[in-house]
């Protein structure tokens, strides 16, 4: 595999290559597989002004470094990425469109990206984006790149926008009866007039993160304690918070032998989904995140990539794997063909990373 350890090494390897597939961090094994170049080695904070609230980094800075950087000015990244401990970078996670819990508050990746550098498909360098908040000159290159696989080039150096982190969290689990009770109880949650950072849930139970100024979380809690009715509540505080949403980020869910796999759906779906997971003969765990505008799925190897696609097949919607020996890990929806195609003669007409 290569290893460039500068964007010119980068250059210089696209130029020699036929194809390329690349890989960051290699967190993600359904992304990863038969990968021939690395961003690995090209990692570092180029600039970083605190005031400004803004950092750029090479691609393959994990994201552990930049949490870290970010944490001695009490700033954080508030799409609350996924794989931090894993040792997932800040341009595989672009890459793969990947935001955590904390999307419900925030928004997604996409939202704080300002600026991207990419290698196109003849070895070019180019630049899109900026480097402050207030940009709005020229093509939107960063969006491009989000989600995007990698498919119009190697991402080498972002530019993202930061927030102040909260001062204190708090975690409010809230029993539920089954999907559907689940489904209504987040339905509410999500249309209260309450400030909530986190609102996921399974059908065990909703789980609701509040944040802010250490004085105001008492309140909040109650808050969402006198929405939920009668069911069983039980507070997390601390390292207890900070732990749940931990497991939540890395899926430490997941069990041996699963493959997870993203899928986004509307909350008002979450019933049906259990249904239909609930049909496999396998046991299918999975998590709604975001409100219930997204389903990680922990997909039984035994049951495999096909029968994932046939019970999911009327559904029409892209599904991305991320763990797993799969073969396609990705499936696009046919309406946006034409665009990427069209995206792909101007930035890899040789469809060096098509393949």
């Amino acid at each position: 595999m290569l290893t460039p350890e500068s964007i010119e090494e980068v250059q210089e390897a696209v130029r020699s290559q036929e194809r390329i597939r690349i890989a960051g961090g290699g967190t993600k094994s359904a992304l990863s597989r038969d990968a021939s170049l690395s961003t690995a080695k090209l990692s570092g904070i180029l600039e970083y002004e605190p005031s400004e609230y803004t950092f750029t980094a090479l691609a393959g800075t994990p994201l552990a470094v930049i949490r870290d950087e970010l944490a001695k000015n009490g700033q954080f990244l508030t799409f609350d990425p996924p794989f931090v401990e894993a040792g997932a970078t800040i341009g595989g996670t672009v890459a793969a469109g990947l935001s955590g819990p904390g999307r419900f508050r925030f928004g997604g990746v996409r939202d704080f990206f300002l600026g991207v550098k990419m290698v196109t498909g003849d070895g070019q360098a180019i630049f899109g984006g900026g480097k402050v908040v207030k940009n709005a000159a020229g093509f939107d290159i960063p969006k491009l790149n989000v989600g995007g696989l990698g498919q119009w080039g190697v991402i080498v150096e972002l530019t993202f926008k930061v927030f102040p982190a909260p001062g204190e969290f708090a975690t409010i689990l809230v029993e539920t009866s089954g999907a559907s009770d689940a489904r209504e109880l987040t339905t509410k949650l999500a249309m209260a007039p309450v400030e909530l950072f986190c609102l996921d849930s399974n059908s065990q139970s909703v789980q609701v993160r509040v944040g802010g100024l250490a004085e105001a979380i008492d309140a909040r809690c109650r808050r969402v304690q006198s929405l939920v009715g009668d069911r069983a509540v039980s507070i997390l505080r601390g390292d207890d918070d900070n732990r749940h949403w931990s497991d939540a980020r890395e899926f430490r869910w997941v069990p041996e032998g699963h493959s997870l796999v993203k899928l986004p759906i509307s909350p008002g779906e979450m019933s049906n989904v259990a249904e239909t997971l609930s049909a496999p003969e396998a046991t299918v765990p999975h998590r709604y995140s975001v409100g219930g505008n997204v389903v990680w799925i922990a997909w039984p190897d035994s049951l495999g990539q096909t029968e994932f696609d046939r019970v999911f097949a009327s559904r029409g919607q892209n599904r991305l794997a991320l763990t797993g020996d799969w073969e396609q890990p990705s499936q696009i929806d046919p309406r946006g063909a034409v665009f990427a195609d069209r995206l792909q003669t101007v930035f890899d007409p040789g469809r060096k990373f098509a393949g």
